[in-house]
């Protein structure tokens, strides 16, 4: 059995709480930080006994530090700490103990000193049936890299000392995960795994520097599991980071790592025969192919508004549930469910929200095996009651408590249309103004809830992400973390904000949390599409006219083109030949608006270079409204 750990100082709470929180996500071990231990009002005992009730391990103790290369007093004064730890790790039923390469430059930097004073540590860690794993601190002060710390474990050369291995350590700093091939298997005694940005700083000043859960950074994380199990590291493998930030959401921490761990060792064992699967009946990753509908819970009034803007987009009311005030709007593949019904979940929704979007489908391949994968990940499954005639739509809780629906081919989920609605006749056939499909849909969180769905989205979904982009809102910074499947049929952008002044914040306090704060579709021609939203009476965002002067120059456009855009109030962005075309509604309730783009020549952005031209016309226009 795979052996998953994490460390007690990222989870909130007192000790115990800790551990039943580590427990509940679904770990079988603990890193037990030894101020959680000290700063706990019960006994040692206590802990041991609570432990064992969860099932948990206590696999190691950290940290122990400053220890080699002490001289006379200071010296007795390190060995009897280090007596005290192993006493405490005995009543603990710890394993091993977390040995951290001095930081102290008045130690002693002769390499026989460290090497007599690490063996008699392994010679009293053994008569207790312990074991103690080294790890090389880059800025200790002798021993910074994981290959000086192997080469003393190897002249003490004891079964009771090892190393102790943390990615971030190992690759942050722009190492290749190669080196450590040199490592035996049966040296390691303990593995941590923590991702960080792909930042270039000396490697003295990481400790001023906060890792991330795996997958949430850009090390090579894959390569360092498959290096180190191929010499036949059996271990746990333990989620730990440096240091926190206000961005952290603590309160998810358990959760988040534990899928994030058994996510990334999920991922490797599947093409490496020497790592066993965390869970062997896990599913993959999910392919989705596409967003199947998009479902907005309304009263009559903001009903009326939506359904107002979607005639305006040239959507046509097709069908209507067979049973229930729910009504289907479509343009193209694009699908908008509008739900008016006065119980259920879209109810419950309206009334902790106000009016939202509360449900998204999405197009996979098969949709029990999705939903396996994600509540086997720690995702709570949704469900409710199923009328007669109604289909059973496999779903999970999603961002802000909506719900992200499953539709597959293998069964009937596919004819949900033609089972669960009926056609409504149209009293005009509207031309459609050539919106194709959602291009994406933008999720607006507070800060700390970013990582925690970032982790949600790439453990369940084959979804790659790109660097995260700061967004100049006129009143603050807007955070904004694009995701996207392989194929980019699937793509989401994930906005962290935190001051209620910006709009993003605005919608957050509004819409009392986190939500889909705007949907965009993709047309094939955007002028065209504009015209032909002009004449049903689309009101969009008005931008600025300088906005148009600036482009002429920066990009070099004809003029004709730049009166194009500006006539119509659309953005333009390109990177080399690739270009992209925006237009945005105003918006309706709560701060939610629609886009309109254009990709050409593979344009994979989202216009970040016009957000905070977006930005400042919205709080206009908001600043405006306020006014009259």
């Amino acid at each position: 059995m795979t052996r998953l750990s994490v460390a007690t100082a990222s989870v909130p709470g007192d000790l115990l709480t800790k551990l039943e929180r580590i427990a509940a996500a679904g770990f079988t071990g603990v890193e037990l930080h030894e101020p959680d231990l000290t700063g706990f009002a019960g006994t040692v005992r206590d802990v041991a006994t609570k432990a064992a009730s969860l099932g948990l391990t206590i696999e190691i103790l950290q940290p122990f530090h400053d220890f080699e290369g002490l001289n006379g007093s200071e010296r007795k004064a390190a060995l009897a700490r280090l007596d005290r730890k192993l006493e405490l790790m005995a009543e603990l039923g710890a394993g091993s103990l977390l040995v951290e390469s001095s930081t102290r430059n008045d130690s002693s930097s002769d390499p026989e000193a460290i090497v007599t004073d690490l063996a008699e540590l392994a010679v009293r860690a053994g008569r207790v049936g312990c074991r103690a794993a080294l790890i090389a601190l880059p800025w200790a002060a002798h021993v910074s890299t994981e290959l000086q710390a192997l080469e003393i474990v190897e002249l003490v050369d004891s079964p009771h000392l090892g190393l102790a291995l943390n990615s971030f350590f190992s690759l942050s700093c722009g190492s290749q995960a190669a080196r450590l091939r040199d490592i035996p298997g049966d040296r390691i005694f303990h593995v941590q795994l923590s991702d960080a940005p792909a930042l270039e700083f000396d490697a003295s000043r990481l400790k001023n520097h906060f890792g991330l859960l795996p997958g949430q950074g850009e090390l090579d994380l894959p390569s360092f599991v498959r290096i180190v199990a191929r010499k036949g590291y059996v271990g746990p493998w333990s989620v730990a980071r440096i240091r926190g930030s206000a961005e952290d959401n603590r309160e998810t921490f358990a959760r988040d790592g534990f899928r994030a761990l058994v996510s990334l060792l999920d991922e490797v064992s599947r093409d490496e025969p020497s790592l066993p699967r965390p869970f062997p009946e896990l599913p993959p990753r999910v392919y989705p192919t596409g967003v199947e509908f998009i479902e907005f819970a309304v009263n009559e009034d903001s009903g009326g508004t939506l359904t107002e803007v979607l005639r305006s987009m040239s959507f046509r009311k097709e069908r209507k549930h067979v049973s229930k005030s729910v009504e289907l709007w479509r343009q193209g593949a694009v699908n908008i469910v509008v739900n008016s019904e006065t119980e259920g979940f879209a109810a419950e929704a309206l009334a902790e929200h106000g009016p939202c979007v509360c449900d998204m489908g999405l197009r996979v391949k098969d949709a029990d095996q999705t939903v396996a994968r994600a509540t086997r990940l720690g995702t709570p499954e949704f469900s409710q009651p199923v009328g007669s005639g109604e289909l059973d739509i496999p779903a999970i809780k999603g961002v802000g408590g909506t719900v992200v629906h499953f539709i597959d081919e293998k069964s009937n989920l596919h004819h949900v249309w033609d089972i669960e609605f009926e056609p409504v006749s149209k009293a005009e056939a509207s031309q459609p103004a050539g919106l194709r499909r959602v291009d994406h849909v933008a999720q607006t969180m507070r800060y700390q809830e970013m990582q925690s769905w970032l982790t949600y989205y790439t453990s369940t979904f084959q979804m790659e992400k790109a660097r995260i982009v700061d967004v100049a809102d006129p009143l603050g910074i807007v955070l904004s973390q694009a995701l996207a499947s392989p194929d980019g049929e699937v793509r989401l952008n994930l906005n962290g904000a935190g001051e209620s002044r910006t709009f993003a914040g605005a919608f957050l306090a509004e819409g009392f949390g986190a939500g889909v704060q705007h949907i965009a579709f993709l047309s094939d021609d955007i002028f065209e599409t504009s015209s032909q939203l002009a004449a049903f009476g689309f009101e969009r965002l008005s931008i600025a006219g300088n906005y148009y002067d600036d482009l002429k120059v920066r990009f070099g456009l004809p003029e004709d083109l730049v009166s194009a855009l500006r006539e119509g109030h659309i953005l333009y962005d390109r990177e080399g030949r690739a270009e992209y075309f925006q237009i945005y509604g105003l918006p309706i309730f709560n701060g939610f608006f629609f886009e309109i783009a254009q990709r050409k020549g593979g344009y994979q952005g989202y216009g970040a270079r016009n957000a905070p031209i977006r930005l400042a016309a919205q709080m206009h226009h908001r600043r405006t409204k306020v006014q009259e």
